[in-house]
């Protein structure tokens, strides 16, 4: 399981690649998910240690494709706060078991993806890494502003936060859909039955013959 989620994510990044729809990403959902599904400290390592290399081939690929700058201080702040969001996904994920509902488990992913959203914004904002004169003065008002409006030349924040959700609920759903689905194989099905069964019969030892009731 922990391997399907890993390439399904990847998966999405190459199509994100030809493809791009900003802020539509497996990435929210894994990160919760893994917290959810992965043991140990796998939980952290594998899908950091994904989303790493695939970050730096993604930046390899636009660095030569498109001759953009994808290794400049700016760029490596405003990763810097997707991975710190990252952590935070995960540890919220920690706080849920596999066994929890359907629903239980897609409310915090979906939630997952919201607080992505509202820390990165919020980096983006305080940091201003890459130099917006609508992040220049710091304020409740320009806050609001990058939380649903963000800057000149780029899409609108709102639009973004849209993405984040539906990416975040429907990848949730996929993921968890898969693994209580795969929780239990029909064969162990098959043996539980079993084992009900056997110990729903009493074990009553029959009486000789002829002996008093």
């Amino acid at each position: 399981m922990p391997l399907l989620f890993i390439a399904v994510f990847a998966l999405t990044r190459v199509v994100g690649v030809t493809a791009p729809l900003a802020s539509f990403s497996a990435a929210y959902a894994l990160m919760f998910c893994a917290g959810v599904y992965f043991r140990g400290r796998s939980a952290w390592w594998l899908p950091l240690g994904a989303m790493l290399v695939t970050d730096v081939a993604l930046n390899l690929y636009y660095s030569l494709h498109n001759h953009i700058d994808v290794w400049s201080r700016a760029t490596m702040i405003y990763q810097a706060a997707n991975y710190a969001a990252y952590v935070v996904l995960i540890g919220l994920g920690r706080r849920f078991k596999p066994q929890s509902s359907f629903l239980a488990l897609l409310g915090g992913g979906v939630l997952g993806a919201l607080l992505f959203y509202i820390i990165t914004n919020t980096a983006s904002w305080l940091f201003n890494p890459f130099g917006a004169s609508e992040y220049v003065h710091k304020s409740l008002l320009t806050w609001f502003n990058a939380l649903t409006k963000g800057t000149g030349g780029w899409p609108e924040t709102w639009q973004f936060f849209r993405n984040t959700l539906l990416s975040g609920g429907i990848f949730t759903a996929l993921f968890v859909g898969a693994a209580k689905v795969s929780a239990e194989s029909p064969a162990d099905k098959r043996a539980g039955a079993h084992a009900d069964d056997s110990e729903s019969e009493p074990d009553v030892e029959p009486k000789p013959e002829g002996a008093e009731a």
